[in-house]
Formats: structure tokens, sequence, C-alpha cells
């Protein structure tokens, strides 16, 4: 593994420092190398295994396109300007099947003096397409505006231009003209074909077949426009540093806004000043507290996928909820 780094990162110096991290799906080690530290992230796919969880063999995650979705997720993110997230520098394959992602070494720390200032930098980065169309929108109605390809384009649709991963299971983020049907379609659907596969669960099956007829009407009204999303904003993902707040393993795609905040409610770890600084941007919607019942039901779901059935109740309380 050594030598590997030594090759394809073209470093003589390789010193690991500090100790190894082991997460739910990867693991990671910190390394000097002649260009300054840098942080690797290792995955074997045929490792069905991980930690607490057990991993189906069918569904165990192919390393490389894993690592190359979080890849473009943080040069998307990073694209923007308005929010801190670890440089990526190179996927790598290796020996034997699975692969390695190597970017940024960042020094960090959980998250708590840099709360407020998080909120603020997640609605900026919500609002950023919003602008651009708005911006996009004044041009067209301005003489001599500058050439096209010059800034950034505004995002239409949504999805994303790969596939990305939330845990060991792949998204799939083809894009739609309609935010309802990405939503139900590639979110809802996808996590309880899982469901079906594993645990063939009736009373899901049930509750969804009355539950999706009405997804449409929780959006009735409501204008969205696509959002650049972090796509897995909860605490584990978040720290700071003397700089500032940092975010980190994204799993990006153009959504609606309010479904990051979702995972952000759920299992603590995020203080308070964080929604009242990001709220003072972004209003809460009418409406907002039932689609974040809709928003947490995905999560419970991809819980239930990775944890096993002590999700279920929680995911179908949640599924009972909606239908009142």
């Amino acid at each position: 593994m050594e030598q590997l780094l030594r090759t394809e990162l073209r470093t003589v110096t390789l010193r690991a420092f500090g100790s190894p991290g082991a997460g739910c799906i990867s693991e990671g080690r910190s390394y000097d190398t002649d260009a300054g530290p840098v942080f690797v992230k290792v995955n074997r796919r045929t490792q069905v295994q991980a930690g607490n969880l057990r991993i189906p063999a069918w569904l165990s995650p192919q390393a490389r396109q894993m690592f190359e979705g979080e890849m473009a997720s943080l040069e998307a993110l990073r694209s923007t300007g308005l929010v801190r997230a670890p440089q990526p520098m190179k996927v790598i394959d290796l020996p034997g099947g699975g692969a390695a992602f190597v970017m940024e070494h960042l020094k960090m720390k959980s998250l708590s003096s840099q709360a407020s200032t998080l909120g603020d930098q997640m609605a900026d980065l919500h609002l950023y397409n919003q602008k651009l169309k708005e911006k996009l929108k004044e041009g067209e109605n301005t003489v001599g505006r500058r050439a096209e390809g010059v800034e950034p384009q505004c995002v239409t649709k949504f999805g994303f231009h790969t596939v990305t991963y939330c845990g060991f299971i792949s998204q799939v983020n083809e894009w739609q003209d309609d935010w309802p049907t990405f939503f139900t379609r590639h979110r809802l659907q996808a996590q309880l074909d899982l469901i079906e596969k594993d645990y063939a669960d009736r009373e899901a099956r049930e509750l969804w077949s009355r539950l999706q007829v009405k997804i449409p009407d929780l959006f009735c009204g409501l204008e969205i426009v696509p959002a650049l999303l972090h796509g897995d904003l909860w605490s584990g993902n978040v720290a700071e540093d003397d700089s500032g707040p940092i975010i980190y393993d994204p799993a990006s795609f153009y959504g609606h806004s309010e479904f990051e905040l979702a995972i952000s409610m759920m299992f603590g770890g995020f203080p308070r000043s964080f929604f009242t600084a990001y709220h003072r941007k972004i209003p809460k919607a009418p409406g907002f507290e039932k689609r974040l019942l809709l928003y947490q039901l995905f999560n419970y779901l991809n819980h239930w996928n990775h944890f096993g059935r002590e999700y279920r109740s929680p995911s179908l309380g949640t599924m009972r909820k909606l239908l009142r």
C-alpha cells in the first residue's frame, strides 16, 4: 500500500501520523508527503462486513465509483467558494480490488463555536444556484453581457452528473425536471426496493402504496429551484478548525434545500445556532414541518437498509404520520 501511494503521489516522503480511523464504510489514515499532509480513505469492495454493518454481498460498494462520486461532490461544493471542504486529489485502484481516495488533510475538531457560521454558509450554498438563475435572467435583458461560458451556469434540473453514495448504497442521480418525481423515484422508491429485496416487509409495502400518491400534495404551490446539496449533512460530516467550519464526506446532488436539514435535525449534534442562522436567510416555507417528515423518512429507510430492523419502527411510524 505505501509503495503504491509513493508511486501514485510521486513522493519520497510517506510517513503516517495520527491514529488510523475506521468509519462505517471506509478506513482512513493521514500521511506526510513531499507536498504536505494528505488524508487517504481506503475501501476494499470485497469486504462485506464493515464495523457494525453487515453489507449484503450484492450491495458491496464499488469502491472506485463511490470515491469518484465523493470527489465530484467535493469539487462541486468547493467550486462555489461558499463552503470549506477538503480538496480532492486522486482516486487510486488497489491491487486485488477496492480503491483509495487521496485528499487534503485538515486538522478538525467537533463543530461548536462555528455552528452559526456554518448555518450562514449552508444557506448561501443553497441559494447559490437560485442567484445564478436570477443573474442569468437579468443578463438576458442586458445589452453587451459577457460571453457565454465565462461564468458558472445555473442548473435547471434535479439530479447530478454522476452516481453518488449515501453510506454503501449507490444513488441514481438521473436528471429530472420535477423534484417530487426525482425524490420519489430515486430516493424513496430506491430505498423501499432494497427493503423489499431484503425483508419483503408487507406493512412497509402497504403504507408506501398509500403514501406515494399523496406526495405531490406536499409540494402544492411551492416553487423549488434546484439547490446544490451536501447530501448527507449529519453531525459526523461537519467539523471546524481555527479558520472556520468544514464539511466533508458529501453525497451531493441538486435538490430541494429542505432535504438537507432533515438528517441535520435527526440524532442531535447540531447546535440551535446553526438553524437560527440558516433560517434567517432561508425562512421556513408553508408546509415545512410535514415535508421535513418526508425527508426524514428517506433517512430512516436508509438507516434500515444499513443497520437493520431497529429502524423499521421509526420508518413505518413516519409513514403513518405522513398519512394522517
